[in-house]
């Protein structure tokens, strides 16, 4: 069975012109669990910053159960059935944590939140299920203190979180649904545990969403990387970069010792206008365990600064060779930080 779905449907989940167009054009789907690997590699890979932002925007803030606007190119009726299909969802999604709240808390929930969205420029986001109203305030105090551009891409991967939710309860809406979205009924059970603070306090935790994906097809390599220029607050573009794995009688590279094993080149690319690389590795289910070393060519990119080049190694384990790698690179010419993506 397949399921066709317009790019109404897909603005109600996600307020992305992009990814809902995107979306529509890849429809129909043979289950919720394809739906969700393409929207990823759509949310991830197609969709550039303006996008994200766009569908930060589309959040309600709080107390509120619908997004002021949303930018669509969609007919005045679609535009009604975006509004009321987000209006339902917010304000499920907003009743755990605003039932628990103190006038207080919330109070100070709110002047947080209006801290945050001056720094930042758009609503806070985090996954919530299960945590308290102090919880959440504890998160959201110690998230505003991150540089704009490491929030900017957590912000992006509590959007996705948000969105697997809301296609969960597209497919379970449709009548004669198959077996193979059946088992995903419990995202609906999940509204009554997803909260909204601030832009969207959302739900779906590490846990559910395991349940909610058994490691659907990969649309993208395994280990991917993308370049942002601190210094500039912009994308690093024209950066190569090289992917390598350690192979030898070693299984992995001995601090401080040679010998024993050697670097093997996996894949190069050239980061693109939005800092991503291109394509380093193959797209396979299965990623093989090891240690792998990303290099970049920052003695090109920033020819007078500290590093003529960086590398970053990492450890894939036998238990995480399903699981996607991404490991940015956060650039100004005198220092360098990284941490592991989505």
């Amino acid at each position: 069975m397949e399921f066709s779905f317009d790019e109404k449907d897909f603005a109600s989940c996600c307020g992305s012109t992009k990814f809902a167009k995107e979306m529509a054009s890849a429809s129909p789907f043979r289950s919720f669990q394809d739906a969700v690997s393409v929207a990823k590699g759509v949310w991830f890979n197609s969709v550039d910053v303006n996008g994200w932002l766009q569908a930060f925007s589309a959040h309600p803030q709080i107390g509120q159960t619908h997004a002021p606007s949303v930018a669509s190119e969609a007919s005045a009726q679609g535009i009604r059935k975006w509004i009321l299909c987000n209006k339902m969802w917010s304000k499920g999604e907003q009743s755990t944590a605003l039932a628990t709240a103190t006038g207080s808390s919330l109070q100070e929930l709110s002047e947080w939140n209006a801290r945050y969205r001056e720094k930042f420029g758009f609503v806070f986001l985090i996954c919530a299920a299960g945590r308290s109203t102090d919880e959440i305030l504890a998160e959201l105090k110690r998230r505003y203190t991150n540089r704009p551009i490491v929030e900017f891409e957590i912000a992006a991967q509590e959007q996705m979180k948000i969105t697997e939710l809301r296609l969960a309860k597209l497919f379970s809406s449709r009548e004669n649904i198959s077996s193979s979205v059946d088992k995903y009924s419990a995202a609906k059970k999940a509204e009554d545990r997803i909260s909204i603070i601030g832009g969207h306090v959302t739900a779906a935790s590490e846990i559910s969403t395991a349940k909610l994906i058994h490691h659907p097809a990969r649309t993208r390599p395994p280990i991917t990387t993308h370049v942002l220029d601190v210094s500039q607050g912009s994308p690093a573009a024209g950066i190569e970069v090289l992917l390598e794995v350690w192979r030898g009688t070693q299984s992995r590279p001995t601090f401080g010792a040679s010998g024993g094993g050697s670097w093997v080149f996996q894949g190069s690319s050239t980061t693109d206008l939005d800092g991503r690389s291109g394509q380093l590795l193959s797209i396979v289910d299965d990623v093989n365990p090891g240690i792998y070393r990303i290099s970049f060519n920052t003695g090109k990119y920033i020819p007078n600064g500290f590093f003529p080049y960086v590398s970053l190694v990492f450890e894939i384990k036998e238990s995480q060779k399903r699981e996607h790698f991404h490991v940015p690179l956060l650039l100004s010419p005198f220092s360098f930080s990284t941490y592991r993506g989505s």
